[in-house]
């Protein structure tokens, strides 16, 4: 089997993101009553003051406020699938695993659409709340062997350095930049 990352992965350019600035358009005042909490937790990230699993529950807290999520992500999906990179499409196979920090309601669609496994954080779509721990670093790697004991992984792909747990699992793992795979760094490996 082979394991992706999703975001700037096989998609560009994050999802949370790109379904942020979506809901932002078509539910502007919701979005934008987080906005400013998120900003003061976004400071506080990047000073090391607060936890991505708190900045995330709050940027997805406008959720509450709309009515029909699954509705609102298939719309998203309409208009975004073709942000999938032609590169993973031409590799794609049944047996694929996507593992990701984004939540898990918003990439189950897309994976049902490709017609491959997810493992992603687990996220209330209804609130925006964490149930569990944001599925990133070692989090991937113990709900992969949770999920899939003993699987053999032949490739892994990432954009980030931080999936270097997931990369220790597979046979081969790749760098992925816009499209472009380049082998894992070997310094650790």
């Amino acid at each position: 089997m082979n394991v992706y990352d999703f975001d700037q992965t096989i998609y560009e350019p994050d999802s949370s993101y790109s379904f942020f600035l979506y809901c932002l358009k078509h539910h502007t005042r919701p979005v934008l009553s987080v906005i400013p909490e998120a900003l003061l937790l976004l400071i506080k990230y990047r000073r090391g003051e607060a936890e991505a699993a708190v900045l995330k529950e709050q940027l997805f807290s406008y959720l509450s406020y709309l009515s029909d999520i699954e509705s609102e992500v298939e719309r998203f999906w309409d208009t975004h699938r073709q942000n999938i990179g032609q590169w993973y499409l031409d590799r794609r196979r049944n047996d694929d695993v996507i593992i990701s920090a984004s939540p898990e309601f918003l990439l189950r669609p897309m994976a049902e659409r490709l017609g491959v496994q997810l493992i992603a954080t687990p996220m209330d779509p209804y609130s925006g709340r964490i149930r569990g721990k944001n599925c990133h670093d070692w989090e991937k790697v113990r709900r992969f062997r949770e999920r899939f004991p003993g699987a053999h992984v032949e490739r892994f792909y990432s954009d980030s350095l931080s999936d270097a747990p997931m990369a220790e699992l597979a046979d081969e793992a790749f760098l992925v930049r816009k499209g472009k795979c380049v082998p894992w760094p070997t310094a650790g490996r």
